[in-house]
């Protein structure tokens, strides 16, 4: 294809602003599917947890057709914590659609995926979605969206770029709101015109040597490892020797097997691929991310994917528990190791490392709890056992002084709970940098507040806003060490024998405390089976049973009535833990336990 037909495009924005619902509707209105063939919503979203959790996870390419043009299209995650996937996908594209919610406005990740794209000169297209909300405000958000650009030293060209406002749901766009009010019909006609006309053709020639940049992996049964990226310029054809470069460097000769041009969801084999076009290849097993694929005669290494450095740590480790080895099928050190380094090689913001002194225990270090829950979720479903550490802050030292991250936090909360959210953020070292009231009820909060801070927050916010609040974070930058941050004020009920929980115990437990284990379930020495409503640990029986005595009283034996256990998602779990504590995860269990050199109090 001409190269001046193709145009290489990224989706972004914040989480739940619509991006992969907008994806669904191109593709439909591109004529890649049938009328009567049956699509699940968000297709893109291929990945079981990303359909759980309704977020995409991975970032994906697919591409369409419309009328004489190939438009490649990447959805992008809209969570900080995927941030090295949108930072990885934008070294693929030459321009990309900025999604705003008509009612959200711009939010921390709108503020990092627009400033990442103008870092690296993308044009962009803004649309500002869900224009069918009733409390949209598209004037004051598209203000908001020009003061974004300002923030981020936007030139007077970046600022000059065309808003279109849309319904993503249900398949339209319109270039200006009074035409979307009026219209009773419509399509994206508007979107891919504005795509065709605004953002540029690939640069690139495909009469020069061949540089191809590997930004993506992917795996086949057939071919085996897949290379995904552009092809910046040149020609490549079946068989063709390359070199492969890594850190500009010629490692080694090899041809290529395999060649894959996208067309639509599908990956279709072809003879010859030229410059323009996001594309797979095969024949290199040991290419990884970052590397470049050139001509032999003429290699010339492209510049590779840089991201952003991982803010969090927690520690992998082998499920030593009593009950290890029951549920899981994956459970030494060897195995866990290897998909650790699995992980690293396929996502760039994750880091392994061997903690010293421990052989079996691995440091994996990534952009915040969700991205390890994520990883820890994949790998649990695949049949691993695991033990896991509290996560810890990445300390950096800086003109000798020590760093730690610091994190913009964005709350829309009501404005009876402002009070309570600033006093429990300010006591984890928050600042308040900027308030502003709507008029709806509602208020919004700007705080800079240590990422340590922010750790186990999340339920805190929760409880204290009732289910109402909404809260988002950006990790903005470090700053010096703001000094020690209260963690959980309550200690633990810990299980100090072996067993099966009981009715009659847990009965009698409730008084002291929230109750996280049902009757039935296997106990052991160290087992954390409530939160004590003091600070210190109390080591208690769960397994203790009534006295059976030959006297009998009226209504002595009614049957015990139990408050609902506290249950814990696998992210609940992660931000509850202490120091002292570790999490036991396998495939049908998440547990809390003290460390086992703990010593009984």
């Amino acid at each position: 294809m001409n190269l001046k037909n193709i145009r290489n495009i990224a989706i972004i924005a914040h989480v739940d602003h619509g991006k992969t619902t907008l994806v669904d509707a191109m593709l439909w209105q591109s004529g890649l599917f049938r009328d009567n063939q049956e699509v699940r919503e968000r297709v893109m979203d291929s990945l079981d947890l990303e359909r759980e959790k309704g977020i995409t996870i991975m970032a994906k390419n697919t591409a369409v057709n419309y009328r004489d043009f190939k438009i490649n299209i990447v959805d992008t995650p809209g969570h900080a914590d995927f941030g090295g996937e949108v930072e990885r996908t934008l070294t693929m594209v030459d321009g990309v659609l900025l999604l705003v919610d008509a009612s959200e406005g711009p939010l921390p990740q709108t503020r990092f995926v627009l400033g990442k794209a103008l870092g690296r000169g993308l044009p962009i297209i803004a649309v500002i979605n869900k224009i069918d909300r009733p409390d949209r405000r598209p004037a004051e958000v598209l203000d908001e969206l020009y003061s974004l650009f300002i923030d981020l030293d936007a030139d007077e060209e970046q600022l000059d770029f065309p808003v279109l406002y849309s319904n993503a749901k249900a398949g339209l766009a319109f270039e200006s709101l009074e035409e979307a009010d009026q219209a009773e019909t419509g399509s994206l006609e508007p979107l891919f015109s504005a795509i065709i006309n605004h953002l540029p053709a690939p640069d690139g020639s495909s009469e020069a040597p061949a540089r191809f940049l590997v930004t993506n992996l992917d795996w086949s049964d057939y071919v085996g490892r897949l290379l995904i990226g552009p092809l910046r310029q040149g020609r490549l054809t079946a068989g063709q020797e390359v070199a492969l470069m890594k850190g500009g460097q010629v490692v080694r000769r090899a041809p290529l097997k395999v060649l894959y041009s996208y067309q639509g969801l599908s990956r279709v084999e072809a003879t010859e691929l030229s410059a323009g076009d996001i594309v797979a290849l095969a024949g290199l097993d040991d290419a990884f991310i970052g590397d470049t694929l050139a001509d032999p005669e003429n290699p010339e290494a492209l510049p590779t994917v840089v991201v952003d450095e991982p803010t969090l740590a927690m520690e992998f480790s082998v499920n030593s528990s009593p009950l290890a080895g029951q549920d899981g099928r994956l459970l030494t050190s060897r195995q866990i190791k290897d998909r650790l380094d699995k992980e690293a090689l396929y996502n760039v913001s994750v880091r392994v490392a061997q903690v010293p002194d421990r052989p079996d225990s691995y440091q994996v270090s990534a952009r915040g709890e969700l991205q390890l829950a994520v990883l820890v979720e994949t790998m649990r479903r695949e049949g691993f056992e695991l033990s896991l550490g509290p996560p810890r802050i990445i300390l950096r030292e800086v003109n000798g002084k020590t760093h730690e991250p610091l994190e913009l936090a964005v709350i829309d909360v009501p404005e009876e709970v402002v009070g309570v959210v600033t006093e429990k953020l300010s006591a984890r070292r928050g600042q308040v940098v900027r308030l502003t009231n709507h008029g709806s009820g509602r208020v919004r909060l700007e705080l800079e507040v240590p990422s340590r801070g922010l750790i186990g927050y999340r339920s805190q916010f929760l409880t204290d806003t009732r289910g109402t609040g909404l809260l988002n974070t950006l990790v903005i930058g470090s700053t010096p060490y703001l000094g020690p941050i209260k963690g959980r004020p309550n200690g633990s009920l810990v299980s100090d024998r072996s067993g099966a929980a009981v009715t009659y115990a847990l009965y009698h437990l409730e008084p002291r405390g929230t109750i996280f284990a049902s009757p039935g379930d296997p106990v052991y020495p160290g087992l954390i089976i409530g939160e004590n409503s003091r600070a210190e640990d109390l080591y208690v029986n769960p397994c203790k049973e009534k006295k059976l005595t030959n006297i009998r009283a009226s209504g002595s034996d009614e049957a015990l009535r139990l408050t609902p256990p506290r249950r814990f998602s696998l992210e609940e779990a992660i931000e509850y833990l202490r120091e002292d504590e570790i999490l036991e995860v396998t495939p049908k269990a998440i547990r809390l336990r003290k460390r086992p050199d703990e010593k009984k109090k």
